[in-house]
């Protein structure tokens, strides 16, 4: 079995082709950059048509936290309806069997009931901070849904809760909320700071996901003959940013105090997904957050010992 894992190199893409080789029974392909330029309709098509793969696995995106959303809503909205647009019709073209599209919580509405159902899309308003990404992300689960449909083609998709994990972005600005605190709090321990503070009034609830967990349910979805056109993807409980900020302190052995800045943006109030569709497909995840969380800082240093660290 031939799969395409686009996207091998971010911290998604990097734990799916982890779980295809431990799996085995998959010769996994990969492009880099370099390689193939997913923004180009013509190169994906005719590397798809080359490589011939059996299934393919879109992780490739532009993703960043609410700071990177809110600055460039225009490549976020190009970058990743092209990507999903080249790839999913590109895969078409090329005889591909099978297409799992990897999309994102805030798909949802911003007032969506808690927790999120696969059927509250598209009833209401979006989150404003992050509505381009948003719409890409629909965009693509919609082409799944319609070429299914339309061309009897396995083309489904995923929707992610928040992710952390091995190989995760520490950008200080461009990065999502877990690796911009283990990195502020790490650097906060360094210097001896007395105090850290965290954007916005830390009340908004988020759900993690660590992306072992999601590697391991993409394939599990996969193996499935008919799975939901789209499914969320998550563990089914959240928590404060509050106290996922005195979560990671203590992982990361900061003793000082955690004050909040309301001036900054919250985002969304609440992003608990309702994982009642998964679970009846018979996945649950199953690494727990703060051993998780322990894992993440650890790989963080180690990459950080070797300069691998993405900073």
């Amino acid at each position: 079995m031939k799969i395409f894992i686009a996207g091998h190199r971010g911290m998604v893409g990097s734990a799916l082709v982890r779980e295809a080789r431990k799996r085995g029974g998959y010769e996994v392909l990969t492009a880099s950059r370099d390689e193939l330029d997913l923004l180009d309709q013509a190169s994906v098509a005719e590397w798809l048509e080359d490589h011939e793969p059996d299934q393919v696995i879109i992780a490739a995106a532009k993703v960043g936290g609410i700071h990177a959303n809110s600055t460039y809503p225009a490549e976020f909205i190009y970058e990743n309806l092209a990507i999903a647009s080249n790839l999913i019709e590109g895969s078409r073209q090329a005889g591909v069997g099978r297409v799992l599209f990897l999309g994102s919580s805030c798909i949802y509405p911003k007032m969506a009931p808690q927790p999120m159902p696969e059927n509250c899309l598209l009833t209401s308003s979006l989150e404003l901070t992050n509505e381009a990404y948003a719409i890409a992300k629909i965009a693509g689960l919609k082409m799944c849904q319609h070429y299914r449909a339309q061309y009897g083609l396995m083309y489904h998709s995923a929707m992610p809760t928040n992710l952390y994990g091995p190989g995760d972005n520490y950008h200080p600005e461009n990065s999502h909320v877990i690796p911009a605190m283990i990195r502020r709090f790490h650097e906060a321990k360094e210097r001896g700071d007395s105090d850290v503070t965290i954007w916005g009034s830390g009340t908004p609830r988020r759900e993690f996901l660590h992306v072992d967990d999601l590697a391991e349910a993409c394939f599990h979805l996969l193996g499935h003959d008919h799975p939901p056109d789209w499914v969320n993807l998550g563990v089914g409980e959240d928590l404060t940013i509050l106290d996922l900020a005195k979560t990671i302190a203590k992982t990361v052995g900061f003793e000082g105090e955690i004050k909040t800045d309301p001036s900054k943006p919250d985002g969304t109030p609440r992003k608990l997904l309702d994982v009642s569709l998964l679970n009846e497909t018979g996945w649950t995840a199953k690494i727990a957050f703060e051993d998780g969380l322990k894992g993440a800082y650890q790989d963080f240093l180690a990459t950080l010992e070797e300069g691998t660290a993405r900073l």
